[in-house]
């Protein structure tokens, strides 16, 4: 009689432990398929805002290399079409003709980068990876540079002339030099972009 009782009252218990079990392994199916679904989401998300920092920097620096290349053109063009005769001719200035050398040097810079800019766009071949990168960093550090310096140079005899004669000849050898410092901020400005893609380049 007492067997009978324990067998009765041991037959519940196991199906309530058999219950139990399989309640915990539908809780642990139920919590594994969002904790995934939000692993994956997360991934998706990353490699999203990647390549929308990607497109954002790319922009920036073509539009900073047009900004340049509009600068540069102005910087030479002034320059170049500075003579007024006698003295007031820019070809009898090192520094002016410094000017106008290194303005065409940026403008032809400029125009090479945003031609390859064009090739992208439209699908075409362009050096490949870090390489690439590493062009436009180096491209735009040496002209920078070179703009700068042409500045620099400028500045002193400009300065000097308008000292004794404040006219259009020294107007135009300072908008000219003007330009040119644009030119160099922006591809100073475009060097930092391209110094940031390089740091952050990546195989993935």
């Amino acid at each position: 009689m007492s067997a009978a009782v324990a067998a009765s009252s041991g037959a519940p218990a196991a199906a309530d432990v058999e219950k139990g079990a399989a309640a915990a392994d539908a809780n642990v199916d139920g919590g594994g398929a969002p904790a995934a679904a939000a692993s994956g989401e997360g991934v998706v998300g990353a490699v999203v805002r990647r390549w929308r920092r990607q497109d954002l920097l790319e922009k920036s620096g073509s539009a900073l290399r047009v900004a340049a290349w509009a600068f540069s053109l102005l910087a030479f063009v002034v320059m170049g079409a500075n003579d007024h005769g006698d003295w007031r001719q820019f070809e009898h200035y090192e520094e002016y003709r410094y000017v106008v050398a290194i303005g065409v040097l940026a403008f032809i810079y400029t125009t090479l980068q945003l031609v390859r800019h064009g090739v992208r766009l439209t699908g075409g071949q362009d050096l490949q990876g870090k390489v690439a990168v590493l062009v436009d960093f180096a491209g735009d550090q040496v002209t920078a540079y070179l703009l700068m310096s042409a500045v620099s140079a400028a500045i002193p005899i400009t300065n000097r002339m308008r000292e004794g004669a404040d006219n259009v000849f020294t107007d135009s050898s300072a908008a000219s030099i003007s330009m040119a410092f644009f030119a160099f901020l922006c591809l100073a400005l475009s060097a930092l972009v391209s110094g940031f893609k390089l740091a952050k380049q990546t195989y993935i």
